[in-house]
């Protein structure tokens, strides 16, 4: 009887098995949130270094050339502007082959755009996004505060804002001495554009003018890095702002951060 009794009071009741199990999946959801936080800030800092690496090249660019890439040069193939390559992307990969296993494939964006530090950790191409088109993680600030039906860039890409419906073409390109202040300005970035908050992701320009949401793309910009974008400027030095800073806030700091001339520009803001 003594025996029976030891044996039922040693047991756990119902209560007690339940507030054990409780605390394990309090516990456990504690410590899922915190692998997560960590393996996000992880991919965030391997995102930052992989602008801080373009930014490298882009100053070696800038070194040989004197000059910015430029965003597209479409009459590359006749012999305008050889060594800028046809895109920005194009003529940073070939100034440095060591992105890539395979250079003699380097012109074929398909092949090495989803590799090395072409390729943001936290940005996997969108199962909704078209098949035939690619997903860059990067973008270059081409067009500053520039709207899309505008002739004259602000920003890196070209002296004018490439319209395909007009053939316009950003050539010439921007000079190196035309930067006013470049520890201030954007050079290139996670691939975001948009205003207003609305955003689109996975285009190879950073840009500040409006645009649509596409098929969530909002979500998923503020998602990558926690509302932050890593953003890389003409000095070669990195940082992390917000998405709300780059693409909402109308403060002169905000606004001249894109624009070579370090002047604000409010009047090229997107409605």
């Amino acid at each position: 009887m003594n025996l029976r009794h030891k044996a039922t009071g040693s047991a756990f009741t119902l209560t007690e098995l339940l507030v054990v199990i409780a605390v394990a999946g309090i516990l456990a959801a504690l410590l899922l949130t915190g692998v997560s936080k960590t393996l996000a800030k992880g991919r965030r800092i391997q995102c930052a270094n992989n602008v801080r690496q373009l930014g490298i090249v882009m100053s070696l660019f800038v070194a040989e050339n004197h000059a910015y890439p430029l965003s597209v040069n479409p009459d590359f193939r006749t012999g305008s502007y050889p060594e800028f390559w046809s895109t920005w992307h194009v003529a940073l990969q070939q100034n440095g082959l060591i992105f890539s296993q395979n250079p003699t494939n380097n012109r074929y964006a398909s092949i090495w755009i989803h590799e090395g530090v072409w390729q943001c950790p936290a940005a996997p191409t969108p199962a909704s996004f078209p098949s035939n088109q690619v997903y860059f993680s990067y973008g270059y600030n081409s067009c500053g505060l520039s709207a899309e039906t505008d002739t004259n860039s602000l920003g890196l890409g070209g002296q004018h804002v490439w319209i395909p419906r007009a053939k316009i073409v950003p050539a010439p390109p921007v000079g190196e001495s035309e930067i006013a202040n470049p520890s201030d300005t954007i050079a290139m970035g996670d691939g975001f554009v948009g205003n207003n908050g609305i955003l689109q992701d996975g285009v190879f320009l950073l840009w500040r003018t409006s645009r649509m949401d596409n098929a969530g793309s909002t979500k998923r910009s503020f998602a990558r890095h926690q509302g932050h974008a890593n953003v890389v400027f003409c000095d070669g030095h990195v940082e992390s702002p917000t998405l709300k800073f780059l693409f909402e806030d109308t403060s002169d700091e905000a606004l001249r951060r894109w624009n070579r001339d370090d002047q604000p520009h409010r009047e090229k803001l997107s409605p």
